[in-house]
């Protein structure tokens, strides 16, 4: 059994259909051991949808050359701001609070007028300049606005690591994102950090460990 499809039900029960600005909050990339976090704030049209919003739907269940689709009709026809919190950023502020500082800065990127309404996927609230913030557990399987929000924030962030992956060679990131496969840890172990390598997080922090003791004992 194929599971449902994000609607409009959250965005409509705050008002967007009658004309108050609902966006739609996601993120990409919390995860992985390097690169930049990023977050997307959508605002759909609040009249009848395009017929291609038939089919956004949670980033994960769409294939890579949907997702570049939709990525580009969303930016065509909605209004979109995209965050994004750097590795420095994340290794200061740790990854929780660099999301919701990239998620900030995605609300921010909508420009005026501010949604009155945050719809955003997870399980906490995020301090966004938005009268009401509503976090929604799966909000990017259940919720049209955030799903959007997860295809944008995941197509912007694959480009961001394909980018970087053509200046530090060797880690697979154009396939693996900066997640911690057995490959990119491997390359970690082999070829040390990167500058775009999260030092905060454990086996990078493990791998700078034992260079230094190596090179200690050089």
């Amino acid at each position: 059994m194929s599971a449902a499809m994000p609607d409009l039900t959250l965005e409509h029960r705050h008002g967007h259909a009658a004309g108050r600005i609902v966006c739609g909050v996601d993120e990409a990339g919390r995860g992985p051991l390097a690169g930049p976090v990023v977050a997307a704030a959508v605002v759909l049209p609040g009249g009848p949808l395009p017929d291609w919003c038939a089919g956004i739907d949670d980033s994960k269940r769409l294939s890579a050359a949907r997702r570049e689709a939709l990525c580009g009709l969303i930016r065509a026809q909605a209004r979109v701001g995209v965050g994004i919190a750097d590795v420095a950023e994340i290794d200061t502020l740790n990854i929780l609070r660099a999301t919701f500082l990239a998620m900030r800065r995605a609300v921010e990127g909508l420009g005026a007028p501010l949604p009155a309404v945050a719809l955003v996927d997870g399980n906490q609230r995020p301090p966004l300049p938005c009268a009401i913030v509503e976090a929604i557990v799966d909000g990017d399987a259940l919720c049209l606005s955030i799903a959007a929000a997860s295809i944008v924030a995941k197509v912007t962030r694959d480009r961001i690591m394909a980018e970087l992956a053509e200046r530090h060679p060797g880690y697979g990131w154009e396939r693996n994102a900066g997640y911690g496969t057995a490959a990119h840890r491997e390359a970690l172990r082999r070829l040390g950090a990167t500058p775009e390598h999260r030092r905060s997080f454990a086996p990078v922090a493990e791998q700078l460990r034992l260079a230094l003791v190596q090179d200690g004992n050089g």
